[in-house]
């Protein structure tokens, strides 16, 4: 497991690159945390620390960006905040906010219970999907075309994926597949999905301009066509009656 590390502080860093060497964690410590989300496609980890100065106005913001490119911990340390702030923290995408002074130990012992509450379902006791001619397989983690190279998906992406593979022809809110992919709900929603949407189109679509598999249903959400000759297909929206 990798864990990535932003603290601007050298011995603060080094208590903490400890503590996460204890969970289990190889530790790729980082110095710009814009740079990191920018890169994070290519360089994912499975739990994000970060230190925060005192005053850092951005922070709401970058933990809402790097929310939405992925599902892993996110812990944030800092100076003691009003309970807006931490509240904002919470809402935009952080798992837990710690607050100085902190104990090591108990910071060991939150970690590991975060891990815990957080282990979900392996991808690869899942069943492999297939539809129209598009299969997806949890177990790789890939999308896969006949006769094609299979596409490598993040976390994000697959869950997206076969939210709506499993729900194919059926319309999804965007307020559904919020929950189905991230697990919560929040001001931002479809900012977040739109942006994973065109992530996913990027991967899987022959023409990102007009789509044939993740179909866009104006005003209500998403649904994956089963039937690419008929675009509109037979959706109806999940939980109407």
């Amino acid at each position: 497991m990798q864990a990535l590390l932003f603290c601007p502080y050298t011995e603060e860093a080094a208590v903490l690159t400890v503590i996460l060497q204890q969970v289990g964690f190889t530790v790729r410590s980082i110095r710009n945390l814009d740079q990191a989300i920018s890169q994070w496609p290519e360089n994912p980890s499975e739990l994000i620390l970060i230190v925060l100065p005192p005053i850092h106005n951005e922070a709401a913001q970058q933990i809402s960006m790097l929310r939405a490119q992925t599902l892993s911990n996110i812990i944030a340390i800092t100076e003691k905040e009003n309970e807006e702030v931490h509240i904002s923290w919470l809402e935009a995408g952080a798992d837990l906010v710690i607050q100085r002074p902190y104990s090591n130990r108990i910071l060991l012992a939150e970690i590991k219970a975060l891990l815990r509450r957080t282990a979900g379902v392996p991808f690869f006791s899942l069943p492999t999907l297939t539809q129209s001619d598009l299969q997806l397989d949890p177990a790789l983690r890939t999308a896969h075309f006949p006769g094609q190279d299979p596409i490598h998906l993040t976390q994000l992406e697959f869950r997206l994926l076969y939210t709506l593979m499993t729900h194919a022809g059926q319309i999804i809110p965007t307020a559904n597949i919020v929950e189905h992919v991230w697990g919560y709900t929040g001001e931002g929603s479809q900012e977040l999905v739109r942006g994973l949407i065109k992530r996913l189109r990027i991967k899987i679509e022959p023409d990102q301009k007009k789509p044939a598999y993740i179909i866009t249903e104006p005003g209500i959400g998403y649904y994956f066509n089963r039937f690419q000759e008929d675009k509109r297909g037979s959706g109806h929206v999940i939980g109407a009656g």
